[in-house]
């Protein structure tokens, strides 16, 4: 049917295989019964959609108010996997999030669930959630008020999405549990980051800097995660350090930055390379292109059957006359707007999340002071380079901007820096032959970051401060400027911030005295109405697999601060592990793990003062706490002791939370107008067929996206005519495909409008297509939702 597939026909085609449960209930059931295995370990993945709100909701990352979602250029997931000795053996779970940082009551919630649906198997001794650092995502999922202050509070939609996303990933890894192995890998990302506060780098001893080549860490360690039965891989996990700020502080779309457009394209790459229908050779199985295409992926028609090949990369439809398209994409014209379903939009996915699909994840490390804007930062009103010690331009912070690979084109740089990514994490997998073996162990403590006492040296004992930041941080970095009136490195706040900062707290005279040389221009720690402004109880936790050591890090560690903390752990590992540790052994930091405490400098880039250091929420001997108490688990995980624990917990904040940010209303569609018709259909180009790199587009009369997610399905749609079926080809998880949300003012009424847009990738299969927009929508508040859909009319591409 030239108009689509109806709801029941989808809900249908879902339903078709439920006859299947049984069978892989049974095998699920028959490997939880394994007490030994045949590889090395059981292992297990799962991947879950965690998109939040996509309109009107403050992006978590940059602190700008106005920054508020629009929209989404792909989705966010939550990827997860799992390791056990046996079925009854040690285990751990590691889950990496599209997000920007973990946080402790997302934690909490976590293992709640899981206790009520699996016992003790997950706690919060071997289970790490870690955040890639993408600052488009939205915000309001953190229980602390300084992270809460420009979402204008808790958002329950937000913090639902990822507690569930994730919960949902683990059952998934831990039903797939089975026989495998894994391979370690480590290798070099080239220009995939820079030192964005390189003048506070210089301030560590220079006997220490030679030891480096570079001013940032540029290694990737990756883990191939290969079945035993099948001898297939099932996934990939790496651990890189670069800012999730490719996208910038103006950015409305929600993304995964650089880091989940490499996740994007390492899965659809191996589902690419590793199908049996694809028949060609393409820049994604070789690697050789230094220009990977958006959406690499396409539906062919399989002229045995009349069904749908998948992922075909030898997909050409034998085009004799292009105008007998045209002429048949002409007489296509738009559907108007229709009901469906719920779920209806989940059918017209082009990756079903079914549990067996590949899982690759492009985890966090010592990010502190690395950025994705590798050309450098410079000064928006000359062009000239930002002063160095301060990153402003006469005196202005907010004229200093970092440019990404792309510049000016943000997207273009989150593709480039994830493409960089990805690159060598083919590289790393297609040739990784260490496989691991031996222990897997864990430990986890919980620790009051805000007065521990620091053994420095036989002779001198330093304690840490409540949490508090300086004026540095408010000036914000090159990737994202702060307030006007500070700078990077600023000793001295004056008055007037002075007088304004004492009107929410003046800092203690001890907490002036502790935290110097920082100047305290919010004393976070000691500030707690309405109730707690930052973290004082943290977890840091170390997870094992056999010579390869997880460091789970509640914060962004700089470069060298991450170096002294695995140097620390290894050298400890190694003196009390009685040959169980060597220097094979790798230690790998994840950073923005488990909770978040912003960020850990050097004692001596303390002194500077910039934005990591003015972050630096627990004085300038916080690094050395970390090492301290890291080195305690190490020491417990190298000689076997096991921690009685330190009788800390952190709080559950979540019934005091408050939320300010006010549900949409209810929507209409303008007079005369449904749901799902178009507002603006696609402009045929003059040519009469669209080119390789054109954006053809559509605009729906929608209602607002925050009615519902859409969780595992899409609002919109690349349709591709084939023969007299609509088969979807890209969807709202491509790179190539956007959709974009705005309101309008029509006769003094306010009218939702979806924009679908598709930048046709340069090998995207000559045809007829259309766009297609899935959406719900509510009357009034109380109202139950109702579900629409729409297409434009067609189009050719040639």
């Amino acid at each position: 049917m030239l108009d689509g597939l109806s709801s029941e026909e989808h809900t249908d085609k879902m339903h078709k295989h439920q006859h299947l449960l049984p069978i892989f209930v049974s095998l699920c059931a028959a490997f939880a019964l394994i007490d030994e295995v045949d590889g090395e370990y059981l292992i297990g993945v799962g991947s879950y959609d965690m998109t939040g709100p996509a309109a009107g909701v403050n992006m978590m990352g940059y602190a700008n108010i106005d920054q508020n979602t629009a929209g989404i250029h792909f989705r966010l997931r939550a990827r997860t996997f799992i390791v056990a000795e046996s079925s009854q053996g040690a285990r751990f779970a590691f889950v990496n999030l599209d997000a920007g940082m973990a946080s402790q009551l997302v934690t909490i919630k976590v293992l709640q669930r899981l206790k009520t649906r699996l016992g003790d198997l997950y706690t919060q001794e071997n289970l790490a959630i870690s955040g890639t650092h993408t600052h488009a995502g939205p915000a309001g999922y953190l229980q602390y008020v300084v992270y809460s202050v420009t979402s204008l509070g808790f958002i329950n939609q937000t913090f639902d999405a990822i507690v569930t996303a994730i919960e949902q990933s683990i059952i998934q890894a831990h039903n797939n549990l089975k026989p495998g192995s894994i391979f370690l890998n480590t290798g070099d990302v080239e220009n995939a980051g820079i030192n964005r506060s390189p003048s506070a780098y210089l301030f560590n001893p220079p006997e220490e800097r030679a030891r480096y080549t570079t001013n940032v860490d540029t290694t990737m360690t990756l883990l191939k995660l290969l079945d035993s039965a099948s001898n297939r891989s099932i996934g990939a996990f790496s651990w890189f350090a670069t800012h999730g700020t490719s996208m910038s502080r103006e950015n409305r779309l929600i993304s995964g930055d650089n880091k989940g457009a490499a996740a994007r394209f390492l899965e659809d790459w191996f589902t690419f390379s590793n199908n049996s229908l694809s028949t060609r050779n393409t820049k994604f199985s070789t690697i050789q292109s230094k220009h990977i295409s958006d959406c690499p992926h396409y539906f062919c028609l399989n002229s045995d059957n009349d069904k749908k090949r998948e992922h075909s990369m030898h997909c050409v439809i034998d085009i004799k006359d292009i105008s007998t398209l045209r002429n048949k994409a002409q007489k296509i014209k738009a559907t108007g707007g229709k009901p469906c379903g719920k779920t209806t939009s989940q059918g017209f996915k082009v990756r079903k999340n079914d549990g067996s699909s590949f899982v690759g994840a492009f985890c966090q490390s010592n990010v502190g002071d690395v950025t994705p804007n590798v050309l450098g930062a410079f000064c928006t009103d000359t062009g000239k380079p930002c002063d160095f010690n301060h990153s402003s331009c006469n005196g202005n912070d907010q004229l200093c901007v970092g440019r990404g690979p792309g510049y000016p084109n943000e997207i273009l740089s989150t593709k480039i820096i994830g493409e960089r990514q990805f690159e060598k994490a083919v590289e790393l997998f297609s040739s990784a032959t260490n496989p691991l073996s031996g222990k897997i162990d864990y430990r986890h403590a919980y620790i009051n970051f805000t007065s521990i006492e620091v053994q420095l040296n036989e002779s001198t004992v330093v304690k840490t401060c409540p949490a508090a930041v300086g004026a540095g941080f408010a000036a914000g970095t090159t990737d994202g400027p702060g307030v006007f009136g500070f700078q990077q490195g600023d000793t001295e706040i004056n008055e007037m911030w002075k007088r304004l900062r004492d009107l929410l707290k003046e800092p203690s005279q001890y907490q002036v005295d502790c935290q110097k040389p920082k100047p305290v221009l919010l004393s976070t720690g000691e500030m707690f109405v309405p109730y707690a402004w930052a973290p004082a109880i943290l977890p840091i936790q170390i997870l094992r697999l056999g010579n390869f050591v997880i460091l789970s890090v509640p914060g962004e560690f700089t470069t060298m601060a991450g170096r002294r903390l695995r140097e620390a752990v290894k050298e400890t590992l190694i003196n009390n592990g009685n040959g169980e540790f060597d220097n094979e052994t790798h230690v790998v930091i994840a950073g923005l793990t488990n909770t978040y405490s912003q960020y850990i400098a050097t004692f001596e880039e303390y002194k500077q003062q910039r934005y990591e250091a003015a972050s630096t929420l627990y004085g300038p001997h916080t690094l050395s706490a970390y090492i301290q108490e890291f080195k305690k688990l190490a020491k417990a995980m190298a000689t076997g002791e096991q921690l009685g624990g330190t009788g800390l917990s952190p709080p559950d904040l979540s019934s005091v939370q408050l939320s300010l940010l006010q549900d949409p209303l209810g929507d209409s569609p303008p007079p005369g107008k449904r749901f799902g018709d178009m507002q603006q259909d696609v402009a045929q180009p003059k040519g009469g067929s669209f080119k390789k790199g054109d954006k053809p587009s559509a605009t729906f009369c929608s209602a607002n996206p925050r009615y519902d997610l859409l969780i595992e399905g899409t609002f919109a749609v690349v349709e591709m005519l084939q023969g007299e079926r609509w088969v979807p080809v890209y969807d709202d998880d491509d790179f190539c495909l956007y959709f974009k949300w705005n309101v309008t003012v029509d006769n003094g009424s306010l009218y939702g409008l979806a924009t679908i847009e598709w930048e046709v990738p340069e090998d995207a299969t000559s045809g007829v297509y259309r766009l297609r927009h899935f959406g719900s929508s509510k009357k009034t508040k109380d109202y139950p939702n109702e579900y629409f859909t729409g297409a434009s009319s067609a189009f050719t591409v040639s």
